[in-house]
């Protein structure tokens, strides 16, 4: 099994954003140095949910001027709200400037206040994914001797000559990951040989449901479909090692007990900046013309047991020896959930130490 550190932590005023910035490289030079596989960067806008999420291309990059054996992942991009042709080169340049080791998640986004930020129609994200992916797979595709691609999408239009430069590291690419939420999602990475985000964190389940269940049923329908898409053995390899579940909150401690009082105070802080942001989600949604459900609670057993992964090193191996016999290659874990103060930090250093000394060596 691979695990992966999932960079996360709020920003709560302008005065905080480059002490945060700094934590998280600070924080992904230790994820390198205690063993861990990957470093994964979120993609999102306006809320300070991770400064640098911004723009998780160039931090990679300036990442990867510093961390030479960690791969480098995207969880995940929001594919409407980038130029197409944008994509396809970025794309590129980062995998030769990381020498392979990149992994784009992509999906079609969160919230309504990100997509009016860059003037997208949130009911519209779905099919504008699909719109731009395809565009991006053609372009990939381009050799220098073939006809232009001349396209016409619901935002961007033009003509690509010659061809997509640079190439990818490897070819063909193989490093895309959609979130296999939906059939045609799951489906897509099955048949492309690409791994997957396996979808198990959202929505939170009912208090009666089993959150391995849930897991296992959308890893199993998207097994199904890779198995069956004819690959060779090397391209299954490659999705089933790094098709990820993910925690958005991993908290590890000498004991069960004193975890679950530091998940709280954890938990406590995060519902605090969630609470705050509360008022410009619903005018975004107000301007948009939709209205999401709101913020589940917490502190719930059911959004706790589904988005948290916390105990004691012998708890948390004994959760992820099922994950292990399920067949997932890669945990993605957040250790910097919340705002992004001294002590959660402290919390989140101490968390992520005993993790790779104390499990991760069970797994390896």
């Amino acid at each position: 099994m691979r695990f992966s550190v999932f960079l996360v932590g709020r920003s709560t005023a302008s005065s905080e954003d480059k002490a945060v910035i700094d934590a998280l490289v600070d924080h992904s030079k230790q994820a390198e140095a205690l063993g861990y596989d990957a470093v994964f960067m979120p993609d999102h806008h306006f809320t300070g949910y991770a400064p640098m999420s911004s723009d998780p291309f160039v931090f990679a990059a300036y990442l990867a001027g510093q961390l030479k054996r960690i791969h480098f992942g995207m969880s995940v991009t929001t594919v409407p709200l980038h130029h197409p042709v944008r994509f396809a080169e970025r794309v590129n340049l980062l995998d030769q400037l990381t020498e392979g080791r990149l992994l784009v998640g992509i999906g079609s986004g969160t919230t309504p206040e990100e997509m009016i930020g860059f003037g997208v129609n949130y009911k519209e994200a779905s099919a504008l994914l699909q719109e731009n992916l395809d565009l991006i797979q053609r372009l990939w595709d381009k050799k220098i001797e073939d006809e232009p691609v001349v396209f016409t999408t619901g935002h961007y239009k033009g003509a690509v000559v010659q061809r997509i430069v640079p190439t990818a590291y490897e070819a063909p690419f193989k490093r895309i990951m959609p979130v296999a939420l939906r059939e045609t999602s799951m489906q897509r990475a099955a048949d492309n040989g690409w791994p997957a985000f396996i979808p198990a964190f959202t929505p939170p389940v009912a208090a009666s449901d089993d959150p391995f269940a849930h897991l296992s049923r959308y890893f199993g329908r998207y097994k199904e479909a890779l198995l069956g898409a004819g690959h060779s053995q090397a391209v299954i390899d490659h999705c089933l090692g790094w098709t990820t579940h993910t925690y958005q909150c991993v908290h590890v401690a000498p004991s069960d007990e004193q975890a679950e009082d530091e998940l709280h105070a954890i938990l406590r802080s995060y519902k605090q900046a969630i609470d705050r942001e509360y008022t410009y989600n619903k005018r975004a949604e107000k301007i948009s013309g939709v209205e999401l459900h709101p913020h589940p609670d917490c502190f719930s057993p059911e959004w706790i047991k589904t988005w948290c992964l916390h105990g004691s090193p012998e708890t948390v191996a004994e959760e992820l020896e099922k994950h292990r016999q399920l067949g997932i290659g890669n945990v993605l874990m957040g250790f910097t959930n919340g705002p992004l103060t001294p002590e959660r930090m402290r919390l989140g250093a101490q968390s992520m130490k005993l993790f790779a000394t104390e499990v991760m060596p069970r797994f390896k």
